[in-house]
């Protein structure tokens, strides 16, 4: 059952989850999420890096580097803190703890801003600045093996299934590794982008700093590499 709370509860309850300090991460968590780290928005507009420090702060973890989002994020410019919450979301704050953004990650997914404007958190990947869109990767691509074999020359669009996912469409003389899957449709998530078939199969890649992608770890099989044609 759904119960709509009235405005005095809602306050209420916001007040009292401002109230609660951040949960105290252990070192496996610190140490994982130390590292540089991109910041941008789902747009596809610049985004900027903050490093995550392991120094222990007033209500967190140091970050530095934050200068560099005074133009493309400048709410993001005063960040000094970053740490993880009750309810396992990552919030980044300033020097006196006011919070400047917060993100929440489901199994499987990168992190992910909340609010109308997503934006992504995601391990610096080379010098690359933002996080590719549908529009930008439509086109004609190949999945090729590491040695510049062909495998299956494919084509993304950005016209959409009635369940607003983009189409695309693989060639006729596809080897049966990729053929065999019958994909129809794909989509992007931070820097992945994976490649679905009618039956539920599927096919993903990560993207490498250059802009090509490589067949993601998790994937069964031979290494392959999607190419711009």
């Amino acid at each position: 059952m759904i119960r709509v709370l009235g405005l005095a509860a809602i306050s209420a309850v916001l007040a009292l989850t401002v109230a609660q300090p951040a949960r105290a991460a252990d070192d496996e968590m610190v140490q994982a999420q130390a590292g540089v780290w991109l910041i941008a928005p789902e747009s596809g507009a610049k985004g900027c890096r903050l490093t995550f420090g392991t120094n222990v702060v007033s209500g967190g973890y140091e970050i530095t580097g934050a200068d560099a989002c005074a133009t493309p994020l400048p709410a993001l410019a005063k960040a000094k803190i970053w740490n993880f919450t009750d309810d396992g979301s990552l919030a980044i704050s300033d020097a006196e703890a006011k919070p400047l953004l917060r993100f929440q990650q489901e199994e499987g997914s990168p992190w992910e801003s909340e609010g109308p404007d997503p934006t992504w958190l995601l391990p610096a990947l080379g010098d690359v600045d933002h996080v590719p869109t549908a529009a930008s990767l439509a086109g004609a691509w190949r999945i090729q093996t590491p040695d510049g074999k062909p495998v299956c020359d494919v084509t993304l669009t950005t016209d959409k299934d009635q369940d607003g996912t983009a189409k695309m469409s693989p060639a006729s003389d596809c080897a049966s590794e990729v053929g065999d899957l019958k994909l129809s449709l794909w989509a992007t998530e931070g820097f992945g982008l994976v490649m679905l078939g009618n039956d539920g199969s599927s096919l993903s890649f990560d993207m490498k700093p250059d802009g090509s992608f490589q067949k993601s770890e998790e994937e069964e099989g031979e290494p392959l590499l999607l190419i711009r044609k």
